[in-house]
């Protein structure tokens, strides 16, 4: 499509994907979109993106990033079925982290209908030079339908420009305020004659809670920045959840490609070795139905046993930040149960979303050797604060040994192990 141009869609729900070519010195990318009436968001609510990936109407999620075959695509889904009424236009956006969108090659948006993968729409290269934020593309509401439109607008100033432009509320940096003049002393007031009764003030009627405004940084791990405090990115309480999706990146003879039966076929499970202050060891996985506890120990909590690797689910495990105090270390990993020998032509993002903080992202390398278990990140209690550390290491077990016994042996943690199943 050119820029400017519009065509119908169906009123159903839609995959919107922006995509683009990776490569050395070529910025990350997110996809965002916009929920207006009369132009403007109602609330912050209506902002969909990475720190807040679902719309409260379910209309909207941000479901997020995959790397494969060169390319990184993010994708929202958007079901216009389920749009309230009062919202006449989604604007669809991108912002660029770590460079301007002239130095993301390739750029596109596409549209498809989310049940049948048949392509609605597409718009390509929007013509970016110094931009760090664009909207690309928007749906809108025409004589009872939706159209979507190539838009192509760009923007120097960021999400945060964006974002404020439609109307959000951004989370600022602090300054501290400039001392207060000293009060001038007031002069004393006359006592009320004897017989003046003086009424008690009415009581002040309660101030009216703050809207808490959007937070929109992140943190991005590689190998040459690994590690990261909770508590600087300001997660010291509530829950954490740990999500790891994937997907195959292709599937090709040899070893590493042994899928039994695609996707759904392959299981992965999201396990944690946990030792705690006072001394206890233990693992929280599917296999031996070890879930865990999220209120009393370990503290650690596996939602599920996902079988899809889908974004919008995956493996979820949580961690009980309000019980830091009792966590001397935890080691996040996960191990391919079934469908697969290694975790070669895998591609896993795995996302750390503390409740109060930005969230923590990282993908793993491409597995070069027979590994059917990957140690995700090393979670060290450093004086009463969390310390996250990417591991993305892959291990490979010796004749006869489990995965978990592999892992337990590589980080010292001493347990002894039995067969288990679930």
């Amino acid at each position: 499509m050119p820029k400017g141009s519009n065509t119908p869609v169906p009123t159903t729900a839609l995959r919107v994907e922006l995509g683009w070519r990776s490569g050395p010195g070529v910025p990350d990318a997110d996809a965002s979109a916009l929920l207006l009436a009369a132009g403007k968001v109602r609330s912050d609510g209506d902002f969909v993106f990475y720190n807040q990936p679902a719309h409260s109407s379910g209309a909207v999620r941000h479901e997020g990033k995959r790397t494969a075959g060169g390319r990184v695509t993010d994708t929202l889904l958007a079901d216009l079925a389920r749009v309230e009424g009062a919202v006449e236009r989604i604007v669809l956006a991108a912002s660029a982290d770590g460079g301007t969108f002239g130095q993301v090659p390739d750029l596109y948006i596409e549209v498809t209908d989310a049940a049948s993968g048949e392509v609605v729409a597409r718009f390509d290269n929007p013509g970016a030079t110094v931009e760090t934020a664009f909207v690309l593309g928007e749906f809108y509401r025409r004589q009872g339908g939706w159209k979507f439109r190539a838009v192509g607008q760009g923007y120097s100033s960021g999400l945060e420009g964006l974002a404020t432009d439609f109307g959000i509320t951004v989370d600022e940096p602090q300054h501290a305020a400039p001392p207060a003049a000293p009060a001038r002393p007031a002069a004393a007031a006359a006592p009320p004659p004897p017989s003046t009764v003086v009424p008690p003030p009415p009581p002040a009627a309660p101030p009216a809670p703050a809207a808490q405004p959007v937070r929109l940084s992140k943190v991005t791990l590689t190998k040459a920045a690994p590690s990261v405090s909770l508590a600087k990115q300001g997660g010291t309480s509530g829950v954490m959840r740990v999500n790891l999706n994937w997907e195959m990146r292709k599937q090709s003879p040899g070893w590493g490609s042994r899928w039994g039966g695609g996707r759904g076929g392959l299981d992965l499970d999201l396990c944690a070795l946990y030792e705690l202050a006072d001394g206890r060891k233990g693992v929280v996985q599917a296999l031996g139905n070890a879930f865990g506890s999220l209120h009393r120990p370990p503290y650690i909590h596996l939602d599920g046993d996902d079988r899809t690797g889908a974004v919008a689910t995956g493996e979820n495990l949580t961690i009980n930040l309000d019980h830091t105090q009792d966590f001397r270390r935890i080691l996040v990993f996960v191990t391919i149960y079934e469908g697969a020998r290694s975790f070669a032509d895998l591609h896993a993002t795995v996302t750390l979303q503390p409740q109060h903080g930005a969230p923590i992202e990282f993908s793993l390398d491409e597995c070069t050797v027979p590994s059917p278990v990957c140690a995700l990140a090393l979670l060290t209690n450093t004086g009463g604060d969390l310390l996250v550390q990417r591991e993305a290491r892959y291990l490979v077990p010796e004749r006869g040994s489990s995965p978990q016994r592999t892992m337990d042996r590589a980080y010292g943690w001493g347990m002894n192990w039995t067969p288990g199943r679930k």
